[in-house]
This record gives C-alpha cells, structure tokens and sequence, in this order.
C-alpha cells in the first residue's frame, strides 16, 4: 500500500488563514480498482479561490485545488503509466482518481506543452489560462481600441488578461501593488500603463493613464478601487467580475454592505457579470480551445508566462499565505 499525505481543513477561517487551520494528515491509500489509477503530484496550485470557498464549505474537508500528477500504476486504459494527469485533488501527495470521478471533478490529460515549462499546465495553459481567457473575452468582448483597465495585473489572471488585450488591439492599463511588478507590467508585458495602487492616487492616475475613459474592466480586487473605476468608465463599457481578493480576509460583519455602483451603473449603462470558470468545462469542456490558442501565443512570443515557484510539499501553506498576500509575480505554484 502507499503512504500518502493529505492538507485538511478543520475550521473555517477567521482573517488571514493560520497553519493551525490547517492538519497534515498521513494516511494508507487502498489498492487501485479497474477503472483507477494512482497519481503522485508533481506540482500543485495555491489560488485565491481557495481562500474565499472557506466560508461555503463544510469542515473538516481535504484542501483541493488543481495539480500535475504522474500516473504511477493504472487499472485504466485512458491513463497509462507514465501519463500525465491535471486534476483537482488538490494538497496530497499522492491520489486515486477514476473514471466515475470525471463526473464531478475536472480531471483531464495533461495538455501538449509542446516544450513549455511543465508547470504551466496549472496556470497559463491550465484553469488560469481559462479564466482569463474566458472571462475577459465572452465577457467583456473587446475592440480594437479600446482601453481596458485590470485590477491585480501582476497576478496569475490579471497578467494574461492584460495581455490577451494587447494581442486584440486594445490600450491596457493595469494595477499592482509595488513598483518592481509595475515596471513588469510595462516593461515585459508591454502594458501601456501600470499604476501602483499603493502609492499613487488612484483617481487622478486613472484620469491621466486613460482621459478619455475606460471601455473594458477586469475585476480581480474588488473594493474601493473598483467604485473608482467604474465611475470612469464610459457608455456601455464591460465588466467582467473575476475576483474580490481585496476581502477575502476581511470579516464579512465589518465590511460595507454595497459598492457604491449604482449611479456609474445605471448612467453609464454599464454591464457587470461575475462568473465562475468551470462555466466553460461543463457540460461542454471548451478549455482545450484556450489551451490551444494560450500555448500558440506563447510560442509566437504574443503572450509572456512567469511562474512564482515555492519547492517542498511542507511548504504549501507559506506559498499560500505569500499567494494572498500579493508576494508572486505571475502564477503562484509549489513544486513537490
């Protein structure tokens, strides 16, 4: 039998999640069954979305979120020995999956990388890759020309979001939270403007940065931040709700019932949707079209892929609390 370990859940969060949250639990894993097969992670994801599910999730519960894994032994003919799966088993170190788990899990082959850094797979080329591509163009359908703001431009979503625009012809301005991922922004992603929220006043930067008014918003941060830019949007302009990592550590009691958005809303004829990006997977699976068109960006030097890497599987915590904290640069993924 192998001996795995797992990340449990056992209490809901209150502000910045603690190690003590959190129980490392050692356990037996069964022999595999005709259908399964057994995965050792290679490399797993720390996400936003991890920190905001807490509240809705009954504990004690296993830690998911996506990972790489190696195929080890299989009782399944569609995952060989030797393959390479993406699944959301999240924080273990070694996994049975089946085919009568496909239907309430995504888990899928590890897509051609085509010589692209593996880890990718959960990021640019993974559920990332999706989201933003998904969410930026379904939602807010840009044109040629447009300026598109992005909130949280230096993280895993926003950073590709600001460059899907570029490739589509648009002005991009972004927002990040220090200096060094502003000139990362400008300098490597070719964005037309980077603001550090932190340090500039917001209003008035937005108002130089874009007079003419913003047509696209992509949200990642929610808060104050977004009421600033959506009273400067312009006429029928976009928002696609991705994210509001700005409160996610926040108790709900203190917070403000509303963003103030309705008047931007309602005279601007702005529209705004949230969305989630498992929208796309099911019941039709359209993420193998983002991957595709993601990885040829790539490869064609259009689209720039940065991965913040933290190794050791005792170390999934730290690159999760540095994850909300804002520490990564690009995708925030632990090697195992």
């Amino acid at each position: 039998m192998v001996k795995a370990r797992k990340y449990v859940v056992k209490t809901h969060f209150v502000g910045i999640p603690k190690r003590d949250d959190f129980e490392l639990v050692e356990y037996e894993l069964p022999p595999i069954k005709d259908g399964e097969f057994l995965v050792k992670a290679e490399w797993i994801s720390v996400d936003p979305y991890m920190r905001a599910y807490n509240a809705f999730t009954p504990v004690p519960y296993d830690q998911f979120g996506f990972q790489i894994g190696l195929v080890q032994e299989s009782k399944n003919s569609k995952y060989p020995v030797g393959s390479r799966v993406v699944s959301h088993k999240g924080w273990c170190d070694y996994a049975i999956l089946s085919n009568s788990q496909e239907a309430t899990e995504i888990t899928y082959k590890m897509p051609d990388l085509k010589g692209l850094p593996m880890e990718l797979a959960i990021g640019t080329v993974g559920m990332t890759g999706a989201t933003a591509y998904f969410g930026f163009l379904e939602i807010c359908k840009p044109k040629a020309g447009e300026t598109v703001v992005v909130t949280g431009a230096a993280g895993a979503v926003g950073s590709i979001v600001g460059q899907i625009a570029k490739i589509k012809g648009c002005r991009v301005i972004g927002f990040a939270g220090s200096d060094a991922k502003v000139d990362w922004l400008e300098k490597e992603l070719g964005f037309d403007k980077a603001i550090n929220y932190k340090t500039e006043n917001i209003d008035e930067a937005l108002k130089a940065a874009a007079p003419k008014g913003v047509d696209c918003y992509f949200d990642n941060v929610g808060g104050g931040i977004s009421t600033t830019i959506m009273s400067q949007m312009n006429k029928f302009g976009r928002i696609s709700v991705c994210g509001s990592i700005s409160a996610y550590n926040d108790d709900p009691k203190s917070m403000p019932k509303a963003v103030v958005v309705q008047p931007s809303m309602v005279f601007k004829e702005l529209k705004m949707e949230g969305f989630l990006v498992s929208r796309w997977a099911k019941p039709e699976n359209r993420w193998p079209e983002a991957f595709a068109e993601i990885a040829k960006w790539i490869m064609t030097g259009q689209l720039k892929t940065k991965s913040h890497i933290t190794e050791g599987f005792d170390k999934i915590y730290d690159a999760f609390i540095g994850m909300l904290a804002g520490d990564n640069t690009g995708k925030a993924v632990v090697k195992i």
